[in-house]
């Protein structure tokens, strides 16, 4: 693993971010990880399109919001390791007075982020767990950046799929959509089940590489966005939600597996 040694980490157990951030060409991940994401190359060829498709839907959804709404602060859950075009990097650029609180589990994301953003007094990362959402609400550096009386967009982009059923995803989206005021945005990427072997075997490597993961059809998907009214083009493969470029081909089987949606609240 490049860079300074985190505590608190075994290399020999595979993490969900580091092997998403080997996945996307970052450099902040160990063996194990790599192997999990090999396997995936290696295996199930054009799988890695799942990865790259959604980092680069998060940077437009960011963007989008940016540009669009007004919205000034951020709360990004399961962020992942730093990488080109964070959600601060990308808002800020837009505007500049955008505040960012990253949300991961993992205390690599920590260490890593605080690296990074030690010169930013607009943006932090706290270690948290997603399926706890109220210590992130009331986290001291939550409540030093975001007012919950102004809208906020709230970013799930590839972390609900990692929740079981009896982890209550939709419970937690339901939280924060209790607890932030009308005119806040929600964008979540979500793997897709299509009912084919693509999708059973990559489930399968998730699962078994984690101890968790499930992957959702439209229709399970689309009820986390329950009170929110969802904002064109839908709910669709990342790689159709407002591309920068219109695609002048199908979509791979792997493209499809992966969509995203935004929703406001009314």
């Amino acid at each position: 693993m490049s860079g300074f040694a985190v505590p608190d980490v075994d290399p020999k157990v595979p993490s969900i971010a580091r092997t998403y951030d080997y996945m996307i060409g970052g450099k902040d991940n160990y063996e194990s990880d790599r192997a999990v994401g090999d396997h995936i190359k290696q295996n199930m060829p054009g799988a890695q399109a799942i990865a790259v498709e959604n980092r680069k839907v998060l940077v437009r959804a960011v963007r989008h919001i940016a540009e669009t709404t007004g919205i000034r602060q951020f709360l990004d859950m399961g962020s992942g390791l730093p990488t080109a075009d964070n959600v601060h990097q990308v808002a800020q650029r837009h505007a500049p007075d955008t505040r960012v609180v990253y949300v991961d589990n993992d205390p690599a994301v920590l260490a890593h982020g605080r690296a990074l953003l030690g010169t930013n007094d607009r943006t932090t990362v706290i270690q948290a767990d997603a399926r706890e959402p109220q210590a992130i609400l009331d986290h001291p550096e939550t409540r030093r950046l975001i007012d919950f009386d102004r809208p906020v967009a709230v970013i799930m982009c590839a972390i609900l799929h990692h929740l079981n059923d009896d982890e209550d995803p939709a419970g937690i989206v339901r939280f924060w959509r209790d607890r932030v005021p009308s005119g806040s945005h929600f964008f979540i990427t979500h793997f897709r089940t299509e009912h084919n072997p693509e999708t059973a075997e990559i489930e399968g490597v998730l699962q078994q590489s984690f101890g968790r993961g499930r992957w959702r059809d439209d229709a399970e998907i689309t009820a986390f966005f329950d009170g929110l009214e969802i904002l064109e083009p839908g709910l669709v493969p990342t790689a159709l939600w407002r591309p920068d470029v219109e695609a002048d081909r199908e979509l791979t089987t792997w493209e499809r597996l992966i969509v995203g949606g935004l929703a406001r609240k009314p």
